[in-house]
């Protein structure tokens, strides 16, 4: 305790007995110097005394796995202005390619002391993916909510879209239109809502009589390119209807197709997943399935707040229906 004061006092440059003052609570320390000790005391990595902790400040760590994908900064758009009519402040963490890690963000969030988490999309939907920093922030009893399917283990409240009813939707769209060679361009297998969209590809097609060959599942980072290359091997393979589960993987998909000579919708029809921004602005304009990104992420901000303010959190999962958007990237089957 006495090392502690003296790393503190030397940090904010007061003495042993004003930040002793500051730790217990007792008055005639000005709010300036006061809240110098405390961030000092977050700095030095040292727990805050347990009667100041709801002191800390309101700020609310939302992690992000890329902003390239528009559907992230969509729900970064909503969930920040729920957060502030709330009173809380949005601290925007965004995963980098050899850079900040989600675990880091996760170390600097907690030397804040910040009163909650929200993880949208990230390492918590894949089951081969380090977990440790998740059960940390369990560990020190930090609210915590996730957007999207997480693996089992996890026992946050979550919120998702349904992603069985959403590939419902789109495979029913297109045998509705007359394909019949349809191909799915997934996430990594280990990526939980990708194994739900596969799952439900192969009840919908059993409920059709018919069975989704093995040859038409493709695995790709979630990315223009990788969309491009997975959609490549479909179309090698024959199919004439590709669901992708996410719209930059649609859009890779469609130059796949145009770049083989194939034109879109006439030959190849392509559905994409999230109704990002712009979609209504490709060429063609893109037929996906629609996220409800202000209902989920107004929900998770509840969620979220219920647990600051001391309700037991519920590690269910609220599943959030999905709508089906027709544009111009889908049309019948060309003639044999």
């Amino acid at each position: 305790m006495t090392r502690r004061l003296a790393l503190v006092a030397k940090k904010v440059g007061v003495s042993e007995a004003t930040v002793s003052r500051v730790l217990n609570g007792k008055p005639g320390v000005s709010d300036a110097t006061r809240q110098s000790v405390l961030t000092a005391l977050d700095v030095l990595g040292y727990e805050r005394p347990t009667q100041l902790r709801g002191e800390r400040a309101r700020l609310v760590g939302l992690v992000l796995p890329e902003l390239q994908n528009p559907i992230f900064p969509a729900f970064a758009e909503v969930i920040g202005g729920a957060l502030a009519q709330q009173g809380l402040t949005p601290v925007l963490c965004t995963q980098t390619k050899g850079g900040v890690s989600e675990a880091d963000y996760v170390d600097l969030l907690l030397q804040q002391q910040v009163s909650g988490v929200v993880f949208a999309g990230g390492l918590f939907a894949q089951a081969d993916a380090p977990h440790d920093h998740y059960h940390q922030l369990a560990e020190r009893n930090i609210p915590v909510v996730l957007i999207n399917a997480s693996i089992e283990g996890l026992n946050f409240p979550c919120v998702s879209c349904d992603d069985a009813v959403a590939v419902e939707q789109a495979w029913r769209h297109l045998a509705s239109l007359g394909h019949e060679r349809i191909g799915l361009v997934l996430g990594p297998s280990d990526h939980v809502p990708s194994r739900r969209k596969l799952d439900a590809a192969r009840a919908v097609a059993k409920a059709a009589g018919t069975e989704l060959p093995d040859e038409h599942v493709v695995r790709s980072i979630f990315s223009l390119e990788g969309g491009q290359a997975a959609a490549n091997r479909l179309l090698e393979r024959g199919v004439t209807g590709i669901l992708c589960a996410s719209d930059p993987l649609a859009l890779g998909a469609i130059r796949a197709a145009r770049r083989r000579g194939l034109s879109v919708p006439a030959q190849v029809s392509v559905v994409g997943f999230d109704d990002s921004a712009f979609m209504n602005c490709t060429e063609p304009p893109l037929s996906t399935v629609r996220q409800p990104i202000e209902a989920m992420g107004r929900a998770a901000v509840e969620l979220l707040c219920a647990q600051i303010q001391g309700s037991q959190a519920d590690p269910g999962e609220l599943l959030f229906e999905p709508e089906l958007v027709v544009r111009g990237s889908t049309a019948p089957p060309p003639l044999d």
